[in-house]
């Protein structure tokens, strides 16, 4: 079990960005590691200080891993949620990789060899890596991810047979809308804007997911496959949107631990 430390630094406006970062087994002085930015889902939710399986799992074969909770994660006091109202895609997303320049900077892991990898809402982290944020990732591995916002709105209104539901404002708030269809929400898409990928993305998704529909990683591999972008599509079958199978949780992290070799080796 690799150690874990409580960091924190200055994103680009300032705003100081608690997180924690996970070692490799045995490392004690880091310098120069590869990087895993392993953001949380949510994105109202945070990441605490104790045992993550899937952060140590990586951690156990060589990579640095770092949880940021970026602007808009819940439980650090009502400022900081609502600073990432309207950051899907923008601060949201800048925090994290102000979070790789500075451990770049501390000399503690290696630029050159950063991968993002995330789950829910930490999959369209992921995925907005390469197309949002490039310059950044070697590659990205996006679980149960959203890729079209405009589509996941939509998808949660009809849901619940109403234009105008509490979930629709809510999502439209946090993402920055302002109605229902608004296409300003492309420009934030990862779907939307797969001609900008700079790194290969791998994307699991389970195929009963209620909570993100698998839609949402089929949108974005035709896109990427239309754009002749580098990209896996990885189906479970009969898998809900928190991997509840040991055994999808065990193909899942073969699948990124695979993938994260090939594209960014440990050593």
């Amino acid at each position: 079990v690799g150690q874990i430390r409580p960091i924190s630094y200055l994103a680009a406006d300032g705003m100081r960005i608690p997180g924690y970062l996970t070692l490799p087994p045995g490392v004690t002085d880091p310098k120069g590691l590869p990087l895993v930015v392993f953001p949380h889902g949510g994105p109202a939710a945070r990441d605490y200080l104790g045992f993550d399986w899937w952060a140590q799992a990586m951690a156990s074969r060589g990579y640095a891993v770092l949880q940021p909770n970026f602007r808009g994660s819940d439980g650090l006091g009502t400022a900081h949620l609502e600073a990432g109202y309207g950051e899907w895609g923008r601060k949201m997303q800048t925090d994290l990789s102000d979070g790789v320049r500075w451990l770049a900077s501390e000399g503690i892991i290696d630029p050159a060899r950063v991968c993002i990898v995330g789950a829910s809402y930490g999959g369209y982290a992921a995925m907005a890596g390469p197309t949002l944020d490039p310059g950044v990732y070697k590659c990205a591995v996006a679980v149960s991810g959203v890729s079209d916002l405009r589509l996941m709105v939509q998808w949660e209104a009809d849901q619940g047979g109403q234009r105008d539901s509490t979930v629709v404002r809510y999502w439209n708030r946090f993402m920055g809308a302002e109605r229902l269809g608004d296409r300003t929400l492309d420009t934030v898409s990862p779907a939307a804007q797969a001609a900008r990928a700079d790194a290969p993305i791998l994307m699991l998704h389970g195929r009963d997911d209620t909570v993100v529909p698998f839609e949402q990683s089929r949108v974005f591999a035709e896109a990427l496959r239309r754009a002749g972008k580098p990209f896996e599509l990885v189906e479970l079958p009969s898998e809900d949107h928190w991997l509840s199978r040991a055994a999808s949780r065990q193909w899942m992290l073969a699948e990124t631990v695979r993938f994260l070799e090939q594209h960014n080796p440990p050593r």
